[in-house]
């Protein structure tokens, strides 16, 4: 195999332009190793890049920071042919060619051995979005957030991170209360674990008063901007959030206030650079006690490379409802 299929970015007047493309294949580098990939995922980060020509580190460029598949020549003494592997985040997919070709070259130091108890399928559906609530839930449970102790807000629910964030929380018995700006979306949303859901307008700050009422032990906040401004002021004494997103912006206005009469922890999630001994962990527990119904109709959409571009839109248009992957041997 010498060419294979890939999408392919490029910088345009008007911000980008995608296509599918025949890629010759290159020399495997020390290091590398050459997959045959299965299956990748959509992320916000993903149109970013796609759609919006933001974050790249190059052009042309394809995107993709997800993948799983299996190893085909490896020249890293960790892998061999036929290993089944997964690679999230680090560059690629913004710095080096990601997942949305058929085959793909990645350094071996990005690769993980597929995990007991996951299937490339299912590895791909929780992606690094499933890897970025795995890492929120463990920093909560580090700082004493546990289901006995009052609801937690998942902000921005309909999305991937989302409905991955109430499933697991809703698995290990919290109650969960979920914010969306869709009224159509609230019966998934109960279906797939949250106890009650409120409207995303519920969530935002007024800039009224430093604090309110307290309601929640703590929130998975994949928004940012405003929202993070309203779970700052809202926690319980000694509540903790977990911030990774940016969706609702990146500037955020408070005072110390939360810190200080309540004691609250503001948590962030850096997934990119999330050490690979800790990554590890991590997806471990994904295989394990942070495993969810992976394959329900309702939170899982599959399109083919040729269906791709025009989901990479839909995400910037916040059209995606829970987790969509892309089947690259359809």
């Amino acid at each position: 195999m010498n060419s294979y299929k890939a999408l392919v970015v490029n910088q345009a007047n008007e911000g980008t332009d995608m296509s599918i493309q025949s890629i010759e294949r290159k020399v495997l580098g020390h290091g590398e190793v050459f997959i045959d990939v299965y299956y990748s995922s959509v992320n916000y980060k993903d149109g970013m890049v796609a759609a919006l020509g933001q974050i790249a580190k190059k052009f042309p460029l394809t995107p993709g920071i997800d993948l799983a598949g299996v190893v085909k020549e490896s020249n890293d003494s960790r892998f061999k042919v036929g290993d089944e592997v997964i690679a999230t985040s680090y560059d690629i997919g913004t710095k080096i060619d990601g997942g949305y070709q058929e085959y793909a070259t990645i350094p071996g130091e990005y690769v993980l051995p597929l995990l007991d108890g996951l299937t490339l399928k299912e590895a791909m559906i929780q992606g690094t979005a499933g890897l970025t609530i795995g890492i929120a839930i463990d920093k909560l449970e580090n700082v004493g957030v546990h289901p006995d102790r009052g609801d937690v807000l998942v902000a921005g629910a309909s999305g991937g991170s989302g409905s991955l964030a109430i499933q697991m929380l809703h698995h290990l018995g919290y109650s969960v209360v979920a914010s969306s700006g869709s009224s159509s979306r609230i019966e998934y949303l109960k279906s797939i674990g949250a106890e009650r859901v409120i409207d995303r307008a519920e969530v935002e700050n007024d800039h009224n008063q430093p604090v309110n009422p307290p309601l929640y032990q703590a929130a998975i906040d994949p928004v940012g901007g405003s929202t993070t401004e309203y779970i700052l002021k809202t926690l319980n004494p000694e509540g903790a959030v977990v911030t990774f997103g940016l969706v609702g912006g990146t500037e955020v206005s408070t005072s110390v206030l939360p810190f200080l009469g309540r004691g609250i922890h503001w948590l962030g999630v850096n997934s990119v650079h999330y050490p690979m001994e800790k990554r590890q962990e991590v997806w471990q527990r994904l295989a394990t006690d942070l495993k969810i119904d992976l394959e329900r109709d309702d939170l899982v959409n599959e399109v083919s490379l040729d269906e791709l571009p025009q989901a990479l839109h839909d995400i910037i248009d916040g059209n995606l409802q829970g987790r969509t992957i892309v089947n690259l041997k359809s």
